[in-house]
């Protein structure tokens, strides 16, 4: 999986396009050099192309180190309920963030990468997992349930795609120019909501993205022993594009999707990505039933080995200040009392924008 290898099949659709506003901002961009400058200049130009900047870098290890941070948490008891990493697939939220600048995203169980991603808030995130003040929903919302600035993830398995239909038709009637893009697993492909969902999205023309990380195991089973046929093929029966990205190089992604999510956003066509990735880390905190061995082999491709044998001591070193960074937010988080809610209105003014627009 180190080449950024993606497979694109466009299908036919009638209906009128048409043009959409200019997007919002793009997230801001950090004026420092690379942490791994001096290793850069030994690189060719095509191990450059592979190589994520410095924004890049931090976030993939912000979320890397938030999950096992999470999962050494509840090792030492200082957590409780359950929580999904998604240690592995850290490359896929980071790859899209800037193209889903002020768009709706739509997150699912394994959603902490993909609200890091976008918000860079892992303080407010750990408190919301925690019920500690200064959560992003009070402390009611835990690991799985997360509202914020045109967010929202939910435990509820094929949920977000028929929300998602929803939101991006509003999207498109109102001219807003904003897309709804929603992530989901492989084992949600056994839910019906998911090809009502397709179907509407197809009919109507309605710009959304449909982001499919498929780790090739839903929970314990693998997908070859669940699914029937392939995803690529139930995204043509609806006449739907399709995308298949196997690598998992930052920069070669977001060149790659640029174009299809412009497709979506400015054509009002849907879309399916779908990310061949693996999971590292168990199914929740512990429930892992792989063979050890299988977990193993996963690792050998993994983004974080390969950086760092690539980069050498400036990407460890960026690495440890992350990591420490972590354990400091989880000291003072911890220290804080308990998060306050009431039911006659939000307690935090990030759950305050009116949703959808």
């Amino acid at each position: 999986m180190a080449t950024g290898q993606v497979v694109y099949m466009q299908f036919s659709q009638q209906g009128r396009s048409s043009a959409m506003i200019a997007r919002p901002p793009e997230p801001r961009r950090t004026p420092e050099a690379p942490a791994a400058a001096h290793s850069l200049a030994t690189l060719s130009r095509a191990e450059l192309s592979a190589v994520p900047e410095r924004e890049d870098l931090e976030s993939l290890l912000g979320i890397r180190n938030f999950e096992n941070l999470l999962l050494r948490m509840f090792a030492e008891g200082r957590l409780n309920g359950t929580t999904h990493t998604c240690l592995g697939q850290e490359y896929i939220p980071v790859s899209l963030a800037p193209l889903l600048a002020g768009d709706h995203v739509l997150s699912n169980h394994r959603g902490h990468g993909h609200y890091l991603a976008l918000f860079r808030d892992p303080a407010g995130l750990l408190a919301e997992i925690m019920g500690r003040a200064g959560a992003v929903c009070s402390g009611v919302g835990g690991s799985q349930h997360i509202r914020r600035d045109g967010y929202l993830s939910t435990g509820v398995q094929g949920q977000s795609l028929p929300l998602a239909v929803g939101i991006g038709l509003r999207c498109k009637r109102t001219g807003s120019g904003r897309i709804a893009a929603v992530f989901v697993g492989d084992g949600t492909w056994g839910e019906g909501a998911v090809y009502e969902a397709l179907n509407m999205a197809a009919l109507w023309r309605v710009p959304v993205l449909v982001v499919v990380e498929h780790n090739g195991i839903a929970q314990s089973t693998p997908t070859d022993l669940q699914m029937a046929g392939s995803i690529a093929d139930r995204a043509a029966a609806f006449g739907i594009d399709f995308v298949e990205i196997t690598g998992h190089h930052v920069p070669e992604i977001r060149e790659r999707l640029t174009p299809v999510v412009r497709r979506v956003r400015e054509e009002h066509r849907p879309a399916v990505v779908q990310f061949t990735t693996y999971r590292l880390g168990p199914h929740s905190k512990g429930d892992d039933t792989r063979d050890p061995a299988e977990v193993e082999r996963l690792r050998a491709d993994d983004w974080h080995r390969e950086l760092t044998d690539r980069l050498g001591a400036p990407f460890r070193e960026l690495d440890a200040r992350v990591r420490a960074d972590l354990e400091e937010v989880a000291r003072e988080v911890e220290a804080r009392p308990p998060a306050a809610w009431t039911a006659f209105g939000p307690a935090d003014s990030r759950m305050e924008d009116r949703w959808p627009n």
